[in-house]
């Protein structure tokens, strides 16, 4: 009894289903607009469901490619799966703490700020601002920061759709507008956002390409790209075959001193034996009436720098393996 249990327990783990082999690979991309669907990472699921709510962070450096906001953390959330992508909403961005506690020092002012906002769109998020100043101040001049703060941060919210609010806060358009509202106020060493949250969606844009029109163009960059790689390996693979052909086993320069040491010779040989028009014309018969077996065999029985010799005679490359100039010689 015993063993047959075994044997159904075994039989029964073999019929299992493998979880992980049922998993797929998801393509995350970032919002529509402003970020045109752009490819911001991967992501593993079973289903679309269970991709649907997941929360994707990465540094604003992996973003964007700006080194100098590599403490910044952008944070997006999968609202919608299409085939083989997830696409986000933008929720937030927040500075990482570590930095944060980097800029503040003993003698250094610090000024915290809270503030709902409401962009154009419809769009409700939480803004949190920080302002260092350059030595300490009074609790008076904290709240004319603070108040002067909420008068840009609400302005530009209002002005701003949900997009461009996204650009000013990660940019530094919005940094540069409080710097220049608090100098009056403060010696402001800086003065930046250093975190957001999306409270609640407003109007969604349907502004950008759509995600076809971003595959077509991911696969054509990508036909350009793989192109170009080609042309350059061949390119690559013909200067090598052009500086490793010049010469056979490894010769290069001796071979083709000795090359023109030979063809030199030749040369005042056959200046020094003049042949008749009747001997060039027995010759030329001779040439004719010869086999092409023998002329195969008289030419492989030639070394390589024999060979060379006459066709630099003959005014031809000399360049090419041994066989290469055995064909060149019976052109």
């Amino acid at each position: 009894m015993a063993g047959r249990k075994n044997v159904q327990s075994r039989a029964a783990a073999r019929k299992q289903k493998d979880k992980w082999k049922a998993k797929r690979w998801y393509n995350i991309r970032a919002p529509r607009f402003p970020w045109n669907y752009q490819q911001i990472g991967e992501t593993i699921g079973e289903a679309d469901e269970n991709i649907l709510g997941r929360i994707y962070e990465m540094t604003q450096q992996e973003f964007d490619g700006d080194f100098t906001k590599m403490h910044v953390k952008l944070r997006f959330k999968v609202i919608d799966v299409v085939g083989q992508d997830a696409l986000t909403q933008f929720i937030g961005h927040q500075h990482q703490n570590d930095y944060t506690r980097r800029q503040i020092r003993r003698y250094r002012g610090k000024v915290d700020g809270i503030y709902d906002v409401v962009t154009t769109d419809g769009y409700l998020l939480r803004l949190k601002t920080l302002v260092i100043t350059d030595r300490r101040i009074k609790t008076s001049i904290k709240q004319a920061i603070r108040a002067t703060s909420k008068d840009i941060i609400l302005g530009y919210a209002a002005k701003s759709t949900f997009a461009k609010l996204q650009k000013g806060m990660l940019g530094s358009e919005l940094e540069d507008a409080l710097k220049e509202a608090l100098k009056t106020i403060a010696q402001v060493r800086s003065a930046v956002v250093r975190k957001s949250q999306l409270l609640q969606e407003g109007v969604v844009v349907e502004d950008g390409p759509t995600l076809d029109e971003v595959h077509q163009e991911e696969q054509r960059s990508s036909a350009e790209a793989k192109a170009r790689k080609a042309a350059a390996l061949e390119t690559e693979m013909s200067e090598e075959d052009e500086e490793d052909g010049v010469t056979e086993d490894g010769k290069d320069g001796d071979e083709s001193v000795e090359v023109d040491i030979l063809a030199a010779a030749e040369a005042l040989e056959s200046s020094e034996k003049p042949e008749s028009a009747a001997d060039g014309a027995e010759s030329e018969e001779t040439s004719e009436e010869t086999p092409d077996s023998a002329v195969d065999e008289d030419l492989t029985s030639l070394t390589v720098a024999e060979l060379k010799a006459r066709l630099k005679s003959a005014g031809k490359p000399v360049s090419g393996k041994k066989d290469e100039l055995i064909a060149r010689l019976q052109e």
